[in-house]
């Protein structure tokens, strides 16, 4: 397989609903424990976030002042991959189409120390529309970046290159909504890893997958911990 194995880790409503308010309810308490707990245990090479759940997450709706960056120059005259010399390590992997993140360290801060994210390298995710300022700023903080597409990311390219340039051989996705389905979509999705919280969602909360296609998953695991419901499926 010439891109990495793909875990989407996943706390859910009993509605199949992964993001809104209803995940800051003392009825998910347990779930996102079962989570957080999952996550540090299973062994990959780091995760993948969209850019709203990193700026949810992360960088709390930081951004640069791009004035003070020239654009950055590429010998060929068009955007490339932009690497540090050690590559090594657990990585935080945001899919930024535009370049909207703004980062005050290379590594992941995590406010509680969570060792499923805390000095976790991050990596850009770009496509051909990010700006070249922001391409400067990336190389001057040390965030190394990969283009992937024109006005969209292209996930197989993506991982194509996540897998051999950078060496990643398992990841966690970790959403939110769009991320989840443009995978699904590209069905490259190997495996789910959901907690299942007993509660139902909001009519506007965000499913799963935004805008998902027919695939087909087989169950291979599935138990009940302090209420809540623990599950693993595999592509079919």
């Amino acid at each position: 397989m010439n891109r990495p194995y793909i875990i989407c880790h996943m706390v859910t409503s009993i509605d199949g609903k992964v993001t809104g308010d209803f995940l800051s309810k003392p009825e998910c308490k347990s779930a996102c424990e079962i989570y957080y707990d999952i996550n540090r245990n299973v062994k990959s090479n780091g995760f993948i976030c969209g850019r709203v759940t990193m700026e949810g997450s992360f960088t709390g709706g930081y951004y640069p002042d791009l004035s003070k960056y020239e654009p950055a120059e590429f010998p060929l005259g068009h955007k490339m991959d932009f690497m540090l010399d050690d590559m090594s390590g657990f990585y935080a992997i945001a899919f930024d189409p535009k370049g909207k993140l703004g980062w005050k360290s290379n590594k992941i801060i995590d406010p509680d120390g969570d060792p499923g994210y805390d000095g976790a390298q991050i990596i850009e995710v770009l496509t051909e529309q990010a700006d070249d300022r922001y391409l400067s700023y990336l190389m001057d903080m040390e965030i190394p970046f990969i283009i992937a597409g024109e006005t969209e990311i292209d996930v197989d390219f993506a991982l194509f290159k996540l897998k051999n340039i950078i060496g990643c051989e398992t990841l966690l996705l970790e959403g939110g909504s769009i991320i989840n389905g443009a995978f699904q979509r590209a069905d490259v999705i190997d495996e789910l890893s959901l907690v299942v919280a007993p509660i139902v969602a909001d009519k506007n909360d965000k499913p799963l997958f935004m805008d998902s296609t027919v695939s087909n998953f087989e169950l291979t695991k599935s138990e009940t911990k302090n209420g809540n419901l623990v599950l693993n499926y595999k592509r079919k």
